[in-house]
C-alpha cells in the first residue's frame, strides 16, 4: 500500500505526454497530459510556499473539473496541506460555513463562484499567469505518512452547522490498494485496447467522482473525459466520437440514456423482450446498432452514488453492456464493495474488497471497520476523533450465496436521491414546520423510474393554496438540491405514530408510494401545451399548477439537471436556443414562456429574420438526407496546400487589382491563439474582403460560417433562379467549402451542433468567422442576432471585430467600386469578456464595436 497519495504524481510523470484528462467547456475540447498535470501540481505546490501555506492548513476548492482543479488538489497534496472540496452547485451560504469552520488560508476555484466569498482568492482562469514557473520537480513534505490528513469532505449540506469527513492518505489508499492489485493482473490484456477512455460525469467533490477521476485512471495511463453537461444526445456523441471505454455515472444519467435510445427506437422494447436467454453475441447482434450509436469501444458502466434499480440494470444488461456496480460512502472513502468487471453480479454491489470487516447485524444494518474507515471528523473548527472503530452505515443489505451484498434500503432517514446527492430529511422538515399553519411535515422517498426522490407530506390546517405558500416560503430558505418539488397532504388528522408519539416514517412513505401508482405524471398535461408537455416527460411530476405563475422549481419540479435537460429539449425539438445563465435566471413558467416567445397551448413562437412571429410545433426528425453536413475533408493538409495556393496567388491579388480596399489595423494581433472573428454583412465579397485584410498566418487558417439553406439548395441543385444554375448548384457547394472552409449556421434547429463545429475548428487551430446579422444588409448596421453571444461564451476565446465601411454605397450604386479607395475593413482589437456577462450583455457589446468602428474615419 502507498505511503501517501502524493506519489501518484510521479505516476504521472512517467506517464510523461500520454494524455491524462479531456475537458468540454462549451463548445471546446482541452486536452491535458499527464506531464503537463504534473506541472500544474508543480507550479501549485510552489505557490502554497510561496504564500506560506503550511502542512495541516486549509485550502478550499470550489470549481468545475478539470486540470486546474485536480493541479491544485495535487499541489495540496505535495505540501501536506488540506484541501477542502466544495461542489459546484452547492449554496454559497453553506460554502461561507464550510469556510468560518475550516478557516482556510486560500480559496481557489472559479472566478464567478470566487467572487462571492471573501478571503485571498485564486482562479482557476488566471493559473498560467499567476503560478510561479518551476524548473525541477516539487517534492513530496517529509511530513507525509499514511496518517496524514489529506482532504475534509462536507457531505451533501445540512442548514445546521457542517460537520466534514476527514480523510487521510491511509483511508484512500486502502480503497486504491486492492483495485490496483487486481488491475495488475490484467496489465498485459490492457496493451491490446490501450488507452482506457473514462468519460466522467460526477463532481470531484464527491468521493466516487474522485476514486473515477483522480485515483484510478492513474493506475493504467487511461483518460478521463469531463462531461458536465447530462444530455443523453452529447453523452452519446461524445462517447462514439472519442472512443470512450466506461462511463462513469449515478443512475439518473443511465436512466436518461435509456430514455433517448427508447425514444429514438419506440421498438426496442419488444426487442429487449425477445432477447431475454439469448446467448451474449446474439444479443450484441441483435441490438449492433446501439453499439455503434455508442462507438464499438463503449463495453461499460461504472454506476454509484445512489442505488441502481433493477429494471434499469437490466436494460443494460440486456443490450450487452457490463455494468458495474460499486458500494460505499464518503464515510468510507468511497469503497466497501466492487462488483468485479469480468464477474458482475447482477443486482448486486459486489463483494466485499480486501481489507475490509463488515458486519449485518440482526436488523440488516451494515458495520464495517478497516484502514478506509474515517475515524475523524472536523467540527466546531478542530478534528474530533470517533469514538470507536466501526462505522454504522445506516444501510441495509443481505449477502447472497455467493457473498455478494444487496442492498435493501436506508435504516436512518437520509435519502440517497437518484442524483447522488444526500438529503437529510430533518433540514427540509425543520424549514417547512417553521411556516403558517404547518403543524407538522415528514420529507421520505418516493421510488419512481429514476431512483428516490424526496417527497415532503405535510400536515396542515388551511387551504391548498396556503400549502403551496408553506412549501414556496420553504424552499426561499433552503439550497437547490434541498428544495421541496414533490408535496403532499396528509388526509387524516395526524401522522401515524409510536408510543411515544415518534412519527412512523415507514407507514408515510407506504401511504406515498401506493398513491403514487394510481397516477401518471403527466395526465393532466394536455396535448394542447407542448411545453408544459415537455416539463412534466422530464421530471416526472404531475404538475398541480400549469397557469404563468407556475414555478419552475416548486410546482413543475424542475431541478438543476432537469434545467440541463430543458435545454436540450428546446433545442432539439423547437429549434429554441437558451443560453444556461439565462435560463437559470427563469423562475416562472410564464417568464420561460415570455423569455422563449412560447404561448399558452400548441403553438411555439419562433422569431425569424423578418421579426414576424409564426407557429412553430415540435419538429418531426429531420430525413437522414435533409441533415446539415459538417465538413472535415476541408481541414486537411492537402485542402489547406490548395486553399493557401489559391489565396495567395489568386484571391488577394484580384481583390487588391479590383477593389484596392483600404485596410486599418487598430493593433497587433496574435495569432497563435484561436479567434472568433466578427464582421457586419454587406455583400457576397465579404469574405475575400475580409481574408485580404487579415495577416497571412491568419488568413490561411480561417473557417467561416455560412446560412445553412444556401449550403443545402447548392448541395440539392435547388432555388438558383435556373436549371443551369441548379446543375451547378453543387460544383459550386464544394468550390466554395474548399476555398473559403465554410460550414453551415442553421437560423433555427441544430444551430448547437453548428456551435460544436466551430468549437472544433478552434481546437484545431482555426480562426472561425460568424456574420452575425444572419443576412445581408445594404450597409447599414442590423441588430446582432443572440446567438452570437452565446457563442462568445461557449468559446471561451477572445474575438476579432472587423467592419468593412463604404460597400453599402457601392451595392446600392452611390458609389463606384472598381479601385474606389473608398472601401475600408477597419480590424479592430481583439476582445475579450469577463465571466458573468449574459449572452445579451456581449452581442451589445460586439454590435456597439462594430458600430464604432464603422464610424472610423
Amino acid at each position: 500500500m502507498r505511503t501517501h497519495l502524493a506519489s501518484l504524481v510521479e505516476d504521472w510523470r512517467r506517464h510523461g505526454n500520454a494524455t491524462a484528462i479531456v475537458t468540454y467547456t462549451g463548445n471546446r475540447r482541452v486536452a491535458t497530459s499527464y506531464a503537463g498535470l504534473a506541472l500544474l501540481a508543480d507550479r501549485f505546490s510552489a505557490e502554497l510556499r510561496r504564500r506560506g501555506v503550511s502542512a495541516g492548513e486549509r485550502v478550499v476548492l470550489w470549481g468545475a473539473n478539470g486540470a486546474e482543479w485536480m493541479g491544485a488538489f495535487f499541489g495540496c497534496l505535495l505540501r501536506g496541506v488540506i484541501a477542502v472540496p466544495l461542489d459546484t452547485a452547492g449554496a454559497v451560504d453553506f460554502a461561507r460555513r464550510v469556510m468560518a469552520e475550516t478557516a482556510p488560508r486560500l480559496i481557489v476555484g472559479d472566478a464567478t463562484l470566487l467572487a462571492q466569498l471573501d478571503g485571498e482568492r485564486l482562479a482557476f482562469e488566471s493559473f498560467s499567469e499567476e503560478l510561479p514557473q518551476v524548473s525541477t520537480p516539487e517534492q513530496p513534505d517529509p511530513s507525509l505518512n499514511p496518517d496524514t490528513p489529506l482532504q475534509i469532505l462536507f457531505t451533501s449540506g445540512t442548514t445546521a452547522e457542517p460537520k466534514g469527513v476527514v480523510h487521510t492518505h491511509r483511508n484512500i489508499a486502502a480503497s486504491v490498494a486492492p483495485i490496483e492489485r487486481e488491475i495488475g493482473k490484467y496489465l498485459k490484456y490492457e496493451k491490446w485496447v490501450h488507452p482506457l477512455r473514462f468519460l466522467h460525469t460526477l463532481p470531484l467533490s464527491h468521493v466516487f467522482g474522485q476514486f473515477m477521476a483522480l485515483w484510478i485512471p492513474p493506475l493504467l495511463a487511461a483518460e478521463v473525459h469531463f462531461e458536465s453537461r447530462l444530455q443523453a444526445g452529447r453523452l452519446m456523441e461524445t462517447a462514439r466520437r472519442e472512443r470512450i471505454s466506461v462511463l462513469a455515472a449515478v443512475p439518473r444519467v443511465l436512466e436518461l440514456l435509456r430514455e433517448a435510445l427508447l425514444a429514438e427506437w419506440p421498438e426496442l422494447e419488444r426487442e429487449l423482450s425477445a432477447a431475454q436467454g439469448e446467448k451474449v453475441w446474439k444479443r450484441w447482434w441483435r441490438f449492433r446498432r446501439i453499439h455503434r450509436k455508442l462507438g464499438y469501444k463503449f463495453w461499460a458502466f461504472v454506476c454509484g452514488g445512489a442505488s441502481l434499480p433493477s429494471d434499469l440494470e437490466q436494460f443494460w444488461n440486456t443490450l450487452g453492456f457490463a455494468l458495474v456496480q460499486g458500494y460505499g460512502m464518503t464515510e468510507t472513502a468511497a469503497l466497501i464493495s466492487l462488483n468485479h468487471p469480468f464477474k458482475v453480479g447482477k443486482g448486486t454491489m459486489g463483494k466485499v474488497l480486501p481489507g475490509r470487516d463488515v458486519e449485518i447485524g440482526e436488523d440488516g444494518e451494515v458495520r464495517v471497520r478497516g484502514d478506509m474507515v474515517s475515524t475523524s471528523t472536523w467540527r466546531n473548527g478542530r478534528l474530533e476523533q470517533a469514538e470507536s472503530p466501526w462505522l454504522a452505515t445506516g444501510d441495509l443489505a443481505q449477502r447472497d450465496e455467493a457473498g455478494q451484498l444487496r442492498f435493501l434500503g436506508r435504516k436512518n432517514q437520509m435519502i440517497v436521491t437518484a442524483s447522488g446527492l444526500n438529503l437529510h430529511p430533518e433540514d427540509v422538515e425543520r424549514a417547512l414546520d417553521a411556516q403558517a399553519g404547518v403543524q407538522a411535515s415528514v420529507v421520505v422517498a418516493q421510488n419512481t423510474s429514476r431512483g428516490p426522490e424526496p417527497v415532503a407530506v405535510l400536515l396542515l390546517r388551511g387551504t391548498r393554496e396556503d400549502a403551496e405558500r408553506a412549501v414556496s416560503a420553504a424552499n426561499a430558505g433552503l439550497a437547490e438540491f434541498q428544495r421541496v418539488r414533490r408535496w403532499r397532504l396528509w388526509p387524516e388528522l395526524d401522522f401515524p405514530r409510536t408510543a411515544t408519539g415518534k412519527i412512523r416514517r415507514g407507514k408515510v412513505a407506504e401511504w406515498v408510494n401506493n398513491t403514487a401508482k394510481e397516477e401518471n405524471a403527466t395526465e393532466t398535461v394536455t396535448n394542447s401545451d407542448a411545453l408544459l408537455a415537455v416539463i412534466a416527460g422530464i421530471t416526472g411530476i404531475r404538475p398541480a399548477r400549469q397557469d404563468e405563475s407556475a414555478r419552475l422549481a416548486d410546482d413543475l419540479g424542475l431541478d438543476s439537471l432537469g434545467r440541463v435537460q430543458l435545454q436540450a429539449e428546446l433545442e432539439q425539438r423547437f429549434g429554441l436556443g437558451l443560453g444556461e445563465q439565462e435560463l437559470e435566471q427563469v423562475g416562472t413558467l410564464g417568464e420561460l414562456r415570455r423569455l422563449l416567445g412560447v404561448g399558452a397551448g400548441s403553438a411555439v413562437v419562433h422569431e425569424e429574420a423578418s421579426s414576424t412571429a409564426t407557429a412553430f410545433t415540435p419538429a418531426p426528425a429531420v430525413p437522414q438526407g435533409e441533415r446539415d453536413i459538417y465538413p472535415h475533408w476541408p481541414w486537411s493538409a492537402p485542402a489547406r496546400w490548395g486553399r493557401t495556393f489559391f489565396m495567395e496567388l489568386v484571391l488577394r491579388p484580384l481583390v487588391w487589382l479590383l477593389a484596392a480596399p483600404v485596410v486599418r489595423r487598430e493593433g497587433a494581433v496574435d495569432t497563435s491563439q484561436s479567434l472568433l472573428l466578427i464582421a457586419n454583412h454587406v455583400s457576397t465579397y465579404d469574405m475575400p474582403l475580409i481574408l485580404y485584410a487579415l495577416p497571412g498566418r491568419m488568413r490561411r487558417r480561417v473557417a467561416a460560417a455560412m446560412a445553412a439553406n444556401m449550403l443545402e439548395d447548392w448541395r440539392k441543385s435547388r432555388n438558383q433562379g435556373s436549371w443551369f444554375l441548379n446543375v451547378l448548384g453543387p460544383l459550386t457547394y464544394l468550390t466554395v467549402t474548399a476555398v473559403f472552409n465554410v460550414f453551415p449556421l442553421p437560423r433555427s434547429a441544430g444551430f448547437r451542433r453548428s456551435f460544436a463545429h466551430a468549437g472544433e475548428a478552434l481546437d484545431r487551430g482555426f480562426h472561425v468567422l460568424v456574420f452575425p446579422e444572419g443576412h445581408r444588409s445594404d450597409g447599414t448596421l442590423q441588430r446582432f442576432r443572440p446567438g452570437i453571444g452565446l457563442l462568445v461564451e461557449e468559446s471561451k476565446t477572445a474575438v476579432l471585430p472587423i467592419a468593412l465601411a463604404g460597400l453599402g454605397a457601392m451595392k446600392t450604386g452611390r458609389e463606384r467600386w472598381f479601385r474606389s479607395g473608398k472601401l475600408r475593413v477597419m480590424v479592430g482589437e481583439p476582445m475579450r469578456f469577463e465571466a458573468g456577462l449574459t449572452a445579451e450583455e456581449i452581442t451589445e457589446r460586439l454590435h456597439a464595436e462594430i458600430e464604432r468602428l464603422l464610424k472610423k474615419p
